[in-house]
């Protein structure tokens, strides 16, 4: 991983860092590329482009090899390689995946309890089924948000993706809510708006990882991706200067 690279990440480089990177090579675009293959079809789907629907629920296999299989891999790599923040975000997103695919998955039955006819349930609220994965959504937004704050020390692509994703759960706690309350034409528009932010985030990883695959190659040129570490100093820097 080059020193231009690793800037784009905001990743300092130590000669003990190189010397791992030599052998391991760069694990970004790794995780990148798992996370913008689970997160662009669903926001398709969320989008109902060409008919889709069903909350990805057809491509659950996704979710769970590129979302939750390669992010992981990538994180647990970037952890060795000592990249905090990256692995952190890696982590958390490949556990969203496998919530999600695992949600979706039938043998796992996550809705069966909320199931009207259930013997055990009487008197259920159908509304229940959707007023509980809104909070979950609401609190994968604030988490997505602290990731936009730290992002301000990293590059251009991270805070649009992060900003998409921010505003993406969202306008999909909105939906989850809005349905719960009968509103369906707008629960429809929240939920088509949600995936156009989440398509947004999407184009942003597709470019990143453009971007360091082309550094991965010792490409003649390099592609922008609006590097911030120049222009915020961190606490380091400061002390630096200080001594």
């Amino acid at each position: 991983m080059s020193l231009e690279c690793s800037r784009h990440v905001h990743v300092p480089q130590t000669s003990r860092k190189e010397e791992l990177r030599a052998i391991l090579g760069n694990p970004t675009p790794l995780g990148v590329m798992g996370f913008i293959l689970s997160l662009t079809p669903l926001a398709c789907d969320l989008m109902e482009w060409r008919g889709a629907g069903g909350f990805g629920a057809a491509t659950v296999g996704t979710a769970y090899f590129f979302g939750g299989l390669l992010m992981i891999l990538a994180a647990v790599l970037e952890f060795i390689l000592g990249n905090t923040f990256i692995f952190v975000v890696f982590s958390s997103y490949a556990a969203f995946w496998l919530s999600l695919a695992t949600t979706l998955t039938p043998f796992y039955a996550a809705y069966t309890a909320y199931e009207p006819s259930d013997p055990t349930n009487p008197g259920f609220n159908n509304s229940y089924e959707f007023q509980t994965p809104a909070f979950f959504e609401v609190f994968m937004g604030l988490l997505c948000f602290i990731y936009l704050i730290c992002s301000i020390r990293t590059n251009l692509c991270f805070m649009v993706i992060f900003l998409a994703l921010t505003l993406g759960f969202s306008f999909l706690a909105g939906t989850s809510w809005q349905l719960a309350n009968g509103n369906a034409d707008l629960s429809r528009s929240l939920k088509k708006t949600g995936g156009a932010c989440l398509f947004v985030g999407a184009m942003s990883g597709w470019y990143f990882l453009l971007v360091q695959m082309l550094a991965s190659v010792d490409f003649p040129f390099t592609l922008p991706v609006g590097d911030l570490s120049r222009i915020i100093g961190g606490a380091s820097d400061k002390g630096a200067k200080e001594v």
